[in-house]
């Protein structure tokens, strides 16, 4: 029986690469680093960005500089974001019957808590963990057990719902029951 569904944000609840890259993009550009759209989105999106910079050309003495004002920008293209109904409308349903949600993401706190108010969301979790709640990220389950563990819940009576390789990765590595969002 599920107790537990756990959502990821960027790209299951959200489709978030236009406003990603947008963001990225003027980071980058400020410190003179071009980067390209197709690479971007299919190489480095879903991914944490102490991973992927690299891949973009961003040494690693400007990676958390680069971050820390892409999270500045981000405000900017939060327009450009689409909220999955479908998903939003199944929370409800799962909430009707008591069973909570958690959103369990890599994004920055501050950006998580942008895009649910922007989209009137930040009701629809009973709890929210971010980069800065877990201190090993995904393709690990960390952030996943944590989620659990904080609502008492085994592997067993959790589904979680991912989009891209690390998360479906460290969804599996959990135990749980996974939904992978196309």
């Amino acid at each position: 029986m599920i107790r537990l569904a756990l959502f990821d944000m960027d790209g299951t609840l959200f489709d978030t690469r236009e406003a990603n890259f947008l963001s990225y993009e003027r980071a980058c550009a400020e410190r003179g680093i071009t980067i390209d759209r197709e690479f971007f989105l299919t190489r480095c999106y879903g991914r944490n960005y102490r991973d992927f910079l690299p891949d973009l050309g961003v040494p690693p003495e400007l990676i958390v500089p680069v971050h820390d004002v892409k999270v500045v920008y981000y405000n900017d293209y939060l327009d450009s974001i689409v909220k999955n109904q479908h998903l939003f409308d199944l929370i409800d349903i799962m909430a009707a019957q008591g069973i909570p949600s958690a959103l369990v993401t890599t994004a920055s706190k501050v950006n998580t808590m942008d895009i649910l108010r922007v989209h009137g969301c930040t009701d629809s979790f009973a709890l929210i963990m971010t980069q800065e709640d877990c201190d090993v990220q995904k393709p690990a389950p960390d952030c996943y057990l944590k989620a659990m563990a904080h609502f008492g819940v085994s592997p067993e009576e959790c589904i979680i719902f991912e989009d891209a390789p690390a998360g479906i990765a460290a969804a599996r590595a959990s135990g749980a029951s996974v939904y992978i969002v196309g």
